[in-house]
């Protein structure tokens, strides 16, 4: 063996090293070598215009067939046929007997061309002697020299020698480069059609970022997408597959166009492959909405602008038209726009409403801004409980008759009883004489999954929360939803995270309008929206959690839905807290004053310790300013006059005093969830 392979050496202070083979340094190298991004780039270089030049002769090639034969009116008649459109494959037909007529006709000149061809050239040439032996005797008698009779005849054949003589001189070079500008004219051709694999182009080729969207592009996604039948049936076409696409039309910030699919394949194949799909449109997933119209057979696909939707809409006509008002019965409330960028406006009139998202999505803005909207009609009551309790619905002091805020047990006790008199209400207006008018009555309950999750029990051994018939908060919300309707009583609920323990079937099934922002999985868009919408190309579950805030998918029939659809996508209006803080007090204005019921009193004393707690929320930490801010909107009474010195008072002691953190004074939620733990272990201790 070689010794650069077997020979082992010793390291002065170390045992001995077997040396690397020769052959695997020289594999190592050449790996190297591969991966180096220069050598990708040569590599790609070279395939890319060697493929321009030989695809650029099959096109070339095709071209000229095409012009010769009447291949191009075939698959024209092909294509006409699979789409069933039989007056396009007649016309075809027509123009094809028309090409080949003509064609019969130029072969049957050819037949005597020679013949006909010879005898012009024999009549031309001597007419052209005869011309310049004319002019070589008007010549002579003009100048009295016999000879000039034959100097134009002379002077023609020596121009025609010199023209022999230049031929003669550059066939040469055209022989040898003649076939180089040929191979340069395919490659040029090639070039200009980007005929070479994805891979091989160009880096901003490649990228398409921005590329617009034509119907070659179109129907080579769809070609590419995996699905054989799709592959197989766009081959055989003779368009190439443009007879499947109906007109791409401006929607918004994109386009959409319909999609007849051939026999044999289902929507559900090209629905399932949306992500494929996008990326062969060089877009993002997310900028690619599949959905399902009335037609057979047919997707509908909206593609977007590239980084169309990641620009914000604009402010809500509710913040710029400072003279709006609401008309429940027959207004519609100006939520956001929907993807074609037309204005999104949801009819609220006697319709139960469910929102629901994963946490931090935007569910309680969206939520919000229809209320806002509503309660600029003064007939409007608002009855809410808050279960987050982090001051998102404090603006409603003054608006709503009840206010409930906070996620404690005790708040979810006060949020069932508040249902129930909703309950109470209904009944009442149900025995109403007929003809009778009710005023709208809104119960709101945002975070519902606090109330459907809570434990407790009451006195008679009812549980507030569960989906069973004993629980008191469910059997409130189905009987809402059940009879509410007709009198104005109605139920609008927001969940996070919707399943069949914090969202009841029945309850979720009960709202007629159901909109879902983004959602982690396509069970959870099932239970949000319905089967129908799910399976008719509703997906929550693929918006982007954290990017598309406020991007909600609603099915209802309070809203404008194109035809054939079963949802509808809205990138709904953002209204922050100090905004919708100005439009309630538009709201206030409106109306004669309302005293809101904060904290349903149940004769129990407060624990400013589990109060102060129960207002962080999900909050890891709270400026001193905004603590006193939310307990004062818990119970105005009991901490409406605090003060920092009262704040300190109660957390002197407990371990979770108020800090300094970047020049602020705040308090944290993990020192004050340590210290109720302690007070609670040193209570037992005491007790035992």
């Amino acid at each position: 063996m070689s010794e650069n392979v077997v020979r082992l050496h010793k390291a002065p202070d170390g045992p001995a090293v077997r040396p690397v083979p020769l052959w695997v340094r020289s594999g190592h190298a050449v790996k190297a070598a591969v991966a180096h991004e220069r050598t990708r780039s040569a590599g790609r270089a070279v395939v890319r215009h060697g493929l321009y030049t030989f695809n650029g002769g099959r096109i070339v090639a095709r071209r000229a067939w095409d012009g010769r034969t009447g291949a191009r009116y075939e698959r024209m008649i092909r294509a006409a046929e699979v789409a069933g459109n039989l007056e396009a494959a007649e016309e075809w037909e027509e123009r094809l007997s028309r090409f080949r007529a003509a064609r019969h006709h130029r072969r049957m000149d050819l037949l005597h061309s020679p013949v006909d061809a010879a005898k012009g050239v024999a009549v031309g040439a001597g007419m052209s002697v005869g011309v310049l032996v004319a002019l070589g005797v008007v010549m002579a008698i003009s100048t009295g020299q016999v000879t000039d009779v034959v100097t134009p005849l002379s002077a023609t054949i020596d121009f025609i020698a010199l023209l022999i003589r230049i031929v003669q001189i550059v066939w040469g070079p055209a022989v040898t480069i003649g076939p180089f500008l040929a191979l340069l004219a395919l490659w040029a051709v090639g070039r200009q059609q980007q005929a070479a694999p994805h891979w091989a182009l160009p880096a901003n080729v490649r990228s398409g970022e921005g590329e617009p969207i034509t119907p070659s592009i179109v129907v080579k996604a769809l070609r590419d997408l995996g699905i054989p039948a799709l592959r197989n049936a766009i081959k055989e076409m003779g368009d190439a597959g443009a007879s499947m696409l109906g007109p791409i039309t401006i929607a918004g910030c994109g386009v959409e166009v319909d999609v007849t699919l051939p026999s044999g394949v289902s929507t559900i194949e090209v629905q399932n492959r949306r992500r494929k799909l996008a990326e062969n449109l060089t877009r993002h997933e997310h900028e690619v909405f599949i959905t399902i119209p009335q037609a057979a057979r047919t997707v509908r696909l909206w593609i977007a602008d590239s980084g169309a939707l990641d620009e914000p809409i604009g402010p809500s006509p509710l913040v710029t038209d400072e003279t709006m008002t609401a008309d429940y019965a027959k207004g519609k409330a100006p939520w956001g726009q929907d993807l074609r960028g037309d204005a999104a406006a949801l009819s609220l009139y006697q319709r139960h409403l469910l929102i629901t998202g994963l946490s931090n999505q935007g569910k309680t803005a969206a939520l919000r801004a229809l209320a806002l909207w509503l309660a600029l009609d003064r007939t409007v009551e608002f009855r809410i409980a808050d279960l987050k309790g982090a001051g998102d619905w404090a603006m409603f002091d003054g608006l709503a008759t009840v206010l409930i805020q906070g996620p404690t047990d005790d708040h979810v006790i006060e949020a069932t009883e508040m249902i129930e008199d909703g309950v109470a209400e209904m009944e009442r207006r149900l025995q109403a004489p007929p003809g009778t008018t009710f005023p709208p009555l809104i119960l709101l309950v945002d975070e519902a999954q606090v109330a459907f999750m809570c434990p407790l029990v009451d006195a008679d051994k009812r549980p507030y929360g569960g989906s069973k018939a004993t629980s008191r908060y469910f059997m409130a919300a189905r009987k809402i939803h059940n009879q509410g309707r007709a009198v104005n009583v109605l139920l609008w609920q927001g969940t996070q995270d919707p399943t069949d323990q914090n969202l009841p079937k029945l309850v979720r099934e009960g709202a007629h309008t159901r909109a879902a922002l983004a959602l982690g999985t396509e069970s959870q868009a099932r239970m949000a929206l319905g089967d129908k919408a799910v399976d008719g190309g509703a997906a929550p579950n693929l918006l982007r959690p954290g990017l598309d805030k406020g991007t909600v998918v609603v099915a209802s029939d309070g809203i404008a839905i194109p035809a054939g659809q079963s949802s509808i996508t809205v990138r709904t209006h953002y209204i922050d807290t100090d905004t919708a803080t100005e439009v309630a007090e538009r709201a206030k204005r409106m109306r004669d004053g309302v005293t809101t019921l904060r904290v349903i009193d149940r004769g129990e004393d407060r624990d400013p310790l589990a109060d102060i707690h129960s207002v962080f929320g999900e909050s890891p930490r709270l400026v001193t300013q905004d603590v006193l801010k939310r307990l004062t909107a818990l119970n105005e009474d009991a901490y409406g006059r605090w003060t920092f010195a009262d704040l300190r008072r109660v957390l002197d002691g407990t371990g979770a005093e108020p800090y300094k953190s970047d020049g602020r004074m705040v308090v944290a939620r993990e020192r004050l969830t340590r210290a109720l733990a302690n007070r609670d272990s040193d209570d037992s201790a005491s007790a035992g």
